[in-house]
């Protein structure tokens, strides 16, 4: 069992910056691959950025590219999410998950293969 917990949202001016935490308790948690995803109101949940077990490769989605950046901690068991230069439509709850069965060096922002995730944090981005 892994559990998630999601920490550091909240409501933010537009071209504000905000850094949310997952923290990570259960299985090692260096061993699987990390993800952030997103949910605004009337939307499907999207991937926004993760990173694998091994070597911290990191991938992000076009639409967060060069204002976020996603980093892991495996002595805190804790991932990390800073968010720069907020816009409006980046006001979502933000999920952290965890793939227990990635390939060493790989991860995904399709949600299917992550197994456990967190209960999300409330991002607001005002204009």
């Amino acid at each position: 069992q892994v559990q998630l917990v999601e920490s550091g949202g909240g409501v933010v001016q537009a071209g504000g910056s905000l850094r949310l935490s997952c923290a990570a308790t259960g299985r090692s948690f260096s061993n699987y691959a990390m993800g952030w995803f997103r949910q605004a109101p009337g939307k499907e949940r999207e991937g926004v950025s993760c990173i694998s077990s091994s070597d911290g490769s990191t991938y992000y989605v076009d639409s967060v590219k060069g204002r976020f950046t996603i980093s892991r901690d495996n002595a805190k068991n804790t991932l990390y999410l800073q968010m720069n230069s907020l816009k409006p439509e980046d006001t979502a709850v933000y999920y952290c998950a965890a793939d227990l069965q990635s390939f060493k060096g790989f991860c995904t922002v399709a949600a299917g293969p992550y197994d456990y995730w967190g209960q999300g944090t409330q991002v607001t981005v005002s204009s």
